[in-house]
C-alpha cells in the first residue's frame, strides 16, 4: 500500500468519479485506475462501485477513506515541515474571477509562482462558479456574496458596490430612489440573482428583472454606460465613469453591501500551505486594492 494509492482513492472518493480525480492530480486516467486496482487488492476490498455516472463507495470504501484522507493529511504535514521555509512545490490548480482577477488578482498569482520555482501553477480565471472538487482546483477566489455550500471560505478583503444609472437613462426614466421604485425599473444583470440594499442595518432583498443579462461585469458597465438600464457595479470598475459624470449613483439612501472577496477550498481538516500562502498574498492584495479606491474617492471629492 502506498501514499500515491490513498491519496487517489481519496481524490475519486470526494471527487465521484476517475475522470475528474484525474484532473485533480494531474495524471491519466489509466494511472488513477490502476492504483485503485491494486489498492483494494492489497487490502482485499473493494473500496468503489463503478457505474456510469462516476464511481460510489461502498460501506467498506465509506470507513476507509476517512482514515485514508487523515494518513494523507498527516504524509502533508510532515513534508511541510521538512520541506524548508517557505518553498512550495506540486501543482497548484486556481479558479479566479474574470472580473478583477486579470488585472488585480493576477499579479499575486504571477508572484507566488515567482517566489516558488517548484510550484506549478494553472490558473483559470472564469466569472462561473466552478466545481472545485468536480473539476479538479485546489481553491478559488470569489466575490460577492457567498450562497450555503460545503465550501470553506476565508474572507481577505472587501470591494465596495454601487447601483447607478446614466444621466440619460435618469432624464427619461428616473432615477429610483427606494426600493418600492427599483422595481419598477429594468437592471443589467448576471444572470437570475437577487440583489441586496441596506436600509441603516437592516438588509433588503431586491428581484430585479430586465432584458439584458452578461455573465461579467465589465459587460455590465458597458451595458450601463449604453443606458440601458440600472446597474450593480462594484465602484473600483467606474469610478472614472463617476468622475467624468457618464454614471451617476442611485438608491444612494438604501445602497448595496460590500461585496466581499473570498479564498474558498474543499472541505478538509487543515487547509494545505500553498492555499494558506495564496490567502496571506491576497489579504495584503485587498488592503492594497482598499487603500486605492479610498485615494481615489478621496481625490475625486477634493476636485
Amino acid at each position: 500500500m502506498h501514499i500515491e494509492e490513498l491519496r487517489t482513492f481519496v481524490e475519486v472518493a470526494d471527487a465521484g468519479g476517475v475522470t475528474a480525480a484525474a484532473l485533480r492530480l494531474g495524471v491519466s486516467k489509466s494511472i488513477v485506475s490502476r492504483r485503485l486496482g491494486r489498492l483494494e487488492a492489497g487490502l482485499g476490498i473493494q473500496l468503489l462501485a463503478r457505474t456510469t455516472r462516476g464511481a460510489a463507495l461502498t460501506a467498506a470504501g465509506i470507513i476507509f477513506r476517512d482514515h485514508a484522507a487523515r494518513i494523507c493529511a498527516e504524509v502533508d504535514a510532515a513534508k511541510e515541515i521538512m520541506q524548508p521555509a517557505g518553498e512550495l512545490s506540486g501543482s497548484f490548480r486556481i479558479a479566479a474571477p474574470l472580473t478583477f482577477g486579470p488585472t488585480h488578482f493576477a499579479p499575486v498569482i504571477a508572484d507566488l509562482a515567482r517566489l516558488n520555482p517548484r510550484l506549478q501553477v494553472r490558473a483559470c480565471y472564469t466569472d462561473r462558479f466552478v466545481n472545485l472538487v468536480g473539476e479538479g482546483f485546489d481553491c478559488a477566489i470569489r466575490i460577492g456574496h457567498l450562497s450555503d455550500s460545503n465550501l470553506i471560505a476565508r474572507k481577505v478583503g472587501y470591494t465596495p458596490a454601487l447601483y447607478v444609472a446614466t444621466p440619460e437613462y435618469i432624464s427619461r426614466h428616473g432615477a429610483p430612489e427606494t426600493p418600492e421604485e427599483f422595481g419598477t425599473h429594468d437592471a443589467v444583470m448576471q444572470g437570475t440573482e437577487t440583489w441586496l440594499a441596506l436600509d441603516g442595518d437592516r438588509v433588503i432583498t431586491l428581484k430585479p428583472h430586465g432584458r439584458f443579462k452578461a455573465d461579467n461585469a465589465v459587460a455590465c458597465v458597458a451595458a450601463a454606460l449604453a443606458g440601458l438600464s440600472v446597474a450593480g457595479i462594484p465602484r473600483e470598475l467606474i469610478i472614472d465613469h463617476l468622475q467624468s459624470g457618464a454614471l451617476v449613483p442611485v438608491m444612494t439612501r438604501y445602497p448595496p453591501p460590500s461585496l466581499g472577496i473570498y479564498v474558498v477550498r474543499p472541505p478538509g481538516r487543515h487547509p494545505e500551505r500553498k492555499v494558506r500562502v495564496l490567502t496571506e498574498m491576497m489579504i495584503e492584495c485587498c488592503e492594497n486594492l482598499c487603500r486605492a479606491i479610498s485615494l481615489r474617492e478621496s481625490q475625486r471629492a477634493a476636485r
